[in-house]
């Protein structure tokens, strides 16, 4: 049961009424009333929702005995810190009815939605006063019933007792599920398909961003992309939307931010959480793991520096900063920023190297066993150091935002400083990696610590060549996942990427799509291939973080990317491979919808843009080439001896 702020107002006479101060702590109690004046008995965000509808509402009558209620707790807290959130509310924007509906007995059906979703599911029925129906929920099914060993202590059930005066329509509302799949036992209603509908919720967020290709199958990992999203967007950016966790875990947000940004006007909820994260950070600047803080939660998991996961508040309003071009969310998020990367200077050794300390690491490496997660194969404080010089270059950009030329220069000396370690520390004379791992070279070359280019170009194609040894599946985990498509084609490996992209055993992302899935799930092999769940204590079917891959969809598969914040300029750079012959992305930015469409023919590439007005656009091509754009919508033709790309460097020994 969550905090509760209280303010007591009692109504006594037209000129007695007033807020209640200086009382005795009140006495709590599960019962609470819906808006049909019937008492919600139970009421749990995370596990179930219980509806008694002749249930008289005596608790509110003088006299009432309360000796079973339980008293609350008293905490301290500033109350200057006490602030509404600003987001948008949480709201049922979708209603979808069963694709199947199967009778497992004479009193129990299974409803199949077809969808992997968070919401509620309303019913319709009718029945005898006291007869009761109990709806369950799950993600995945297991021998034909409802899998819910991956909820672990989340009972995810909701129950009504009928009154019995004809149809009843219920809907809990004080709880939330995951699910795709719906037990429903005791049904009194007409046909199923007509009186059970899942209605779903999530933070009220206008779409901004659209993509979509000629293969069907890279356009469904996508739409599960979103509908992860969705799922775990609900007045704030949770790791998971069905078991008993439901965290806003920092990590999660910080790797997928760009995508979020892209596809939903997020900014509103994710200004709002970052507030809180700010307001939770401790004095020391430490950033616990996820937010709200949760006073008691999992002893695994005291609030303590964690590289990817405290870096959220230096890297994700930068994201939001580049998508909108707002500066005042920059400036509000500052302090919070630079508290953070003082504090690793502080844990830091001498050179810059942030080598001690409890580490998450490349979190679900597939190489990790299922009982330890963060046991991969990358350096965890290889991966710490990485992060330490990249949120220090980004504290630096935001000073200079916001002309703190001072902070400015020593934030960019630091990043300098810690960049040199790492190298010294981990980047061997021949160019490689002392952790020879996908995760290593992605996480350098894209945080810009091999400022040699030849040391680029070694470690592009070792990259690559680690991605070929493997099979073309994915080895990274929740840090690489993000960013090792974009390292690859950064460095003249596109086809490579596509490959990786598209390949479909086990760990990849379409392979997911061979078990029906419909969103993104934890672990690369949330499902084995023999049918059954993994083992694994965390087993979720909708967490959103290994979905990141789609921010390269978008700026490298249909090339859209704003070169400058708010999409002021923005450079189309289509990188055509994987045998898809046509791409598309939108994008509704600050000026106006942004769009690019390329189509491949035998005898060159069409591209087709739309440029609002007040931006400056052009389209850099394969071969370099590059081509200024009007604003408005401009259809380009490229001959096919244009559109080569050129061929990968030697590797440098």
């Amino acid at each position: 049961m969550g905090s509760r702020v209280v303010c007591d107002h009692i109504r006594c006479t037209a000129a007695q009424n007033g807020d209640v101060t200086g009382l005795e702590p009140h006495g709590f109690s599960p019962l609470r009333r819906n808006p049909d004046g019937a008492p919600q008995k139970h009421r749990q965000r995370q596990r179930r929702a219980v509806l008694e509808a002749d249930e008289q509402l005596r608790w509110s009558t003088p006299g009432f005995g309360d000796s079973d209620w339980s008293p609350v707790d008293i905490v301290t807290r500033d109350p200057a810190t006490l602030v509404a959130p600003t987001g948008p509310p949480v709201r049922c924007t979708e209603e979808i009815a069963p694709a199947q509906v199967t009778a497992l007995d004479a009193d129990r059906l299974l409803v199949d939605f077809g969808q992997n979703l968070v919401g509620r599911v309303r019913i319709t029925v009718t029945g005898p006063a006291g007869h009761t129906v109990v709806i369950r929920h799950a993600e995945v099914l297991q021998d034909g019933e409802l899998c819910v060993r991956p909820l672990r202590g989340a009972i995810s059930t909701d129950r009504y007792v009928l009154r019995g005066n004809g149809r009843e329509t219920w809907e809990p509302r004080f709880t939330i599920h995951g699910f795709r799949y719906a037990e429903v036992t005791g049904w009194r209603g007409g046909d199923p398909h007509r009186d059970i509908v899942a209605r779903v919720h999530h933070t009220d967020m206008a779409r901004t961003g659209w993509f979509a290709c000629s293969n069907d199958q890279v356009n469904r990992l996508h739409e599960n992309v979103v509908w992860s999203l969705r799922g775990n967007f609900v007045d704030l950016p949770t790791d998971c939307p069905q078991r008993d966790e439901r965290l806003g875990w920092t990590g999660d947000i910080q790797v997928f931010a760009p995508t979020a940004a892209f596809l939903y006007d997020c900014h509103g909820m994710l200004t709002s959480w970052l507030r809180d994260v700010a307001a939770e950070q401790h004095d020391d600047g430490t950033v616990p793991w996820y937010v709200p803080a949760i006073p008691g939660g999992p002893q695994w998991t005291p609030a303590r520096p964690g590289a990817g996961w405290g870096d959220v508040v230096a890297l994700t309003p930068w994201v939001l900063y580049q998508d909108s071009g707002d500066t005042g969310l920059l400036a509000a998020q500052y302090d919070s920023a630079r508290r953070w990367v003082d504090l690793i200077t502080e844990l830091a050794d001498p050179s810059g190297l942030w080598n001690r300390g409890y580490q998450l690491g490349d979190w679900l490496d597939p190489s990790a066993p299922p009982e330890d997660p963060g046991a991969g194969r990358t350096d965890r404080h290889l991966i710490a150091t990485a992060y330490y010089a990249w949120s220090a270059r980004h504290t630096a950009w935001t000073a200079g935002v916001l002309g703190l030329e001072g902070d400015r220069q020593c934030y960019e000396d630091l990043a300098h400083r810690v960049r040199q370690a790492f190298i010294d520390a981990y980047v061997l004379p021949s160019g490689l990696m002392t952790s020879d791992t996908q995760t290593a070279y992605a996480v350098a070359l894209q945080f810009d610590l091999l400022p040699d280019p030849a040391a680029r170009i070694a470690a592009g194609n070792r990259l690559a060549e680690l991605v070929a040894a493997g099979g073309h599946t994915i080895q990274t985990g929740f840090i690489g996942t993000p960013l090792v498509t974009p390292a690859l084609s950064a460095t003249h490996h596109v086809d490579t990427a596509y490959t990786l992209l598209l390949q479909q055993d086990c760990p990849s992302w379409l392979y997911a799509l061979k078990h029906d899935a419909t969103t993104i799930w934890e672990r690369w092999d949330s499902m084995l291939p023999d049918g059954t769940v993994n083992p694994g204590e965390m087993t979720s079917f909708n967490h959103y973080a290994l979905g990141a891959v789609a921010q390269w969809l978008h700026t490298t598969v249909a090339g859209l990317t704003a070169a400058s914040p708010g999409y002021r300029d923005i450079v189309f750079r289509p990188q055509p491979g994987g045998g898809i012959t046509w791409a598309d992305a939108a994008h509704e930015s600050p000026y106006g919808r942004v769009a690019i469409r390329w189509e491949l023919h035998t005898s060159g590439i069409k591209v087709r843009t739309t440029v609002p007005t007040g931006a400056t656009a052009r389209i850099e091509w394969p071969d370099g080439g590059v081509t200024s754009l009007d604003t408005g919508t401009t259809t380009t033709w490229r001959p096919e001896r244009h559109t080569s790309r050129p061929t990968s460097p030697n590797r440098h020994d």
